[in-house]
């Protein structure tokens, strides 16, 4: 069982753990040690979580989220497996406690006169610059 906040845990159903050899250099030990963790949670079909959090959570996840509802989280940080399982728990969480937070409405504004005025201005005297870089006549 996973604890996300005091109201969320997520069962140990819902989550899936593969275990693959790790990209890059490491020795003799790349080509021999599973240390790589494919963590896979079952986000579409989670009973835990609310449907609104779901959406966010596929919205953040962005590439990570499949076509069967799954987020899927590949960590291979250190050589060390259990690690590597720690790190991926740890996202995992992070994500979805950044997908409980409700985004804030934004409140359309409109500039203020000051700030138009101030615009006008900088317009005008960019304006005026430009003006000047016309050629040159020789007046005599």
């Amino acid at each position: 069982m996973l604890r996300i906040t005091d109201k969320i845990t997520l069962e140990d159903w819902e989550m899936s753990e593969a275990f693959t050899r790790s990209q890059g250099p490491g020795g003799q030990n790349v080509n021999k040690v599973s240390s790589a963790v494919e963590l896979r949670f079952e986000a579409e079909r989670s009973p835990n979580l609310p449907d609104p959090v779901k959406r966010r959570l596929k919205r953040l996840a962005g590439r990570r989220w499949t076509l069967d509802g799954a987020v899927l989280l590949r960590v291979e940080d250190t050589r060390s497996q259990a690690r590597n399982r720690e790190i991926a728990k740890e996202r995992l969480v992070e994500l979805i406690r950044k997908a409980l937070e409700k985004p804030k409405r934004r409140i359309p504004t409109r500039p203020t006169l000051g700030s138009k005025k101030r615009r006008l201005a900088e317009k005008a005297k960019r304006g005026e610059v430009k003006a000047l870089r016309g050629k040159v006549t020789r007046d005599e």
